[in-house]
């Protein structure tokens, strides 16, 4: 019997520059899986999959618009094993990172990173 339920989740993520974006995100360990281009076109891609050793996916796509980062309304939470190393390879990428918090529902820390379009990523750790 087969159910009807997800299978995975994914995000495809608006952004203006996807070059630029593809690299941001390499910081955190995410690689291409696959791109598109526009057909006859030799230009930048129009499309990314990105994945990361751990699993994580999402998508990223040239946005058809101006991106307006003040008015971006999802977060989007970066789970790994050691946050403040992340921290510390982010910073050394000369990535602007938030500084470490500790809330009582993170007790490994937290910190928060703005992607090139405004995109806010909490990084964070699972709770095992």
């Amino acid at each position: 019997m087969t159910t009807a339920s997800a299978r995975a989740f994914v995000p495809l993520v608006h952004v203006a520059n996807l070059p630029r974006a593809i690299d941001f995100y390499a910081v955190f360990g995410f690689r291409v899986g696959d791109v598109h281009h526009e057909p006859g076109s030799g230009e930048d891609p129009v499309w990314a999959w990105l994945e990361s050793p751990g699993g994580a996916q999402f998508m990223l796509v040239k946005a058809d618009a101006p991106i307006d980062d003040t008015v971006q309304g999802v977060l989007f939470y970066i789970y790994c094993d050691d946050v403040a190393a992340m921290r510390e390879r982010v910073l050394a990428a000369g990535v602007q990172a938030g500084e470490m918090a500790y809330p009582f529902y993170r007790p490994k820390g937290e910190f928060r990173v703005s992607d090139p379009d405004g995109y806010v990523l909490m990084i964070t750790h699972h709770d095992d």
